[in-house]
């Protein structure tokens, strides 16, 4: 079951947070004595929470069918990205970021509701898979404070020029007809800042090693949870699919060289040593049109005298009268609470990105004419119907639009991987773990 679906990619380290909590300790067993294996500034990680998010992170990667790498290895990478996170974690109370308990009951509940389950029977899924809610809870408010945490650093302070749309426009008209979007793996071998040119020429014999086992017929998933030092290492080196405006200039230029299924040889960037393995390429047909739905909805907003729950139930009920035959329309008209009402609740034709995420999820796993659950966003509790859908030529100011966000989530992927680096370097970190 992937609980997790929501806030996984948009985890700002890509970590695998903790989903399980270990069994309860049973009546008379010995438990050995915890240890510190780790400070981070003032703050312990014990061989305890080690165990704890290791015992996670082999269960996934189980799931993926990927091998673990070695104990020690394995020990290491967990331990480091628990310092990682601690620093980050560290960072945002410090800097006053925080996350509010209703933000928090709504990301569960969107979790819940991805995983077609009401929020009663997720806590009951949870407690069967032997994970306690509070836990459960903090780590989702950990996730969303890391993920404010790099839009707050990070992304707010990436400028895209107008120049720079111009140039990418013109290259997606050129590549209209092209194979334009990528499912890549990669293997990371870091360079820490100012490193000596000893330490340098180690970290490209690191690099060089893990090309040679890829290059013997390794398994690429295991070769990158041993040996890359990125935070997606545990998942495999997996980037998922980028657009060409998203990849790396260092990155583009090879991988158009590439095969689906061929190995990249070793790339240097400022930030290491770099190895691709490019695992299906397609083409951008998108490019030349969007997705539109024509849509409608019925809104409800809690308030004094209408509780959230309350809402909801509403909302379902009205639900269940338009499945009897009532007019859709005639009840938006009625109860919806936005300017939509007196339209019936319609909202017009809409792209992607024009409505809010939760919104346009439940939009897109609608078939035309079907009415959704009541689902929430930021506004309130909506029902959403989809009456049709088409596929419109992009006009120009779109164009402009998509090229300036597929830029600057480049320059977010890069950025965020600089100010990391250089946030961990900034903690005071006393390793433990060798000791014996």
């Amino acid at each position: 079951m992937a609980f997790r679906n929501l806030f996984m990619a948009a985890c700002a380290l890509g970590s695998a947070c903790a989903l399980a909590q270990p069994s309860p300790v049973a009546p008379n067993k010995v438990v050995g004595v915890d240890r510190v294996i780790a400070v981070i500034n003032d703050e312990a990680i014990t061989q305890h929470d080690l165990e704890d998010a290791k015992r996670i992170i082999l269960q996934q990667l189980k799931q993926q069918n990927v091998q673990p790498p070695a104990k020690d290895v394995l020990d290491k990478q967990v331990l480091e990205r628990m310092l990682t996170e601690r620093s980050l974690l560290q960072f945002a109370k410090e800097n006053g970021v925080k996350v509010d308990d209703t933000q928090i009951e709504r990301a569960i509940l969107r979790i819940a509701q991805d995983n077609k389950l009401s929020a009663e029977d997720f806590r009951k899924l949870l407690a069967k898979e032997n994970i306690a809610y509070p836990k459960y809870r903090e780590d989702i408010r950990n996730e969303i404070l890391l993920s404010r945490l790099r839009e707050r650093e990070v992304e707010n302070g990436i400028v895209v020029t107008d120049a720079e749309v111009e140039t990418e426009v013109a290259r997606e008209t050129r590549e209209a007809s092209s194979e334009s979007e990528y499912r890549l793996s990669h293997v990371l071998v870091q360079v820490p800042p100012q490193a000596s040119p000893e330490q340098i020429e180690q970290r490209r014999r690191r690099a060089v090693l893990a090309l040679s086992e890829l290059r013997k017929g390794a398994n690429f998933a295991q070769i990158a949870a041993t040996y890359s030092d990125a935070p997606d290492a545990l998942q495999g080196g997996n980037l998922g699919w980028r657009s060409s405006a998203r990849l790396p200039a260092l990155f583009l230029e090879t991988i158009e060289k590439l095969q689906p299924g061929d190995v990249s040889d070793v790339l240097k960037s400022p930030n290491g040593f770099h190895i691709v393995k490019l695992l299906e390429k397609r083409g951008k047909a998108a490019a030349a049109g969007v997705q539109q739905t024509h849509v409608r909805h019925i809104l409800l907003r809690a308030r004094e005298g209408l509780s959230e729950g309350e809402a909801r139930d509403k909302l379902q009920r009205l639900r269940d009268r338009i499945a009897e035959g009532a007019d859709f329309a005639e009840l938006a008209r009625i109860n919806s609470e936005d300017a939509s009402a007196s339209k019936g609740g319609d909202l017009g034709w809409v792209a992607a990105g024009d409505t809010v995420p939760e919104f346009e999820r439940a939009m897109n796993a609608l078939k035309d004419k079907e009415v959704s659950a009541p689902i929430q966003t930021p506004f309130g509790w909506h029902l959403v119907q989809v009456l049709e859908r088409r596929s419109d030529e992009l006009s120009e100011d779109r164009k402009k639009l998509a090229a300036r966000q597929a830029i600057r989530a480049r320059k977010a992927d890069e950025a965020f991987q600089d100010w990391l680096r250089q946030s961990r370097d900034r903690a005071f970190v006393e390793n433990r773990y060798d000791e014996r």
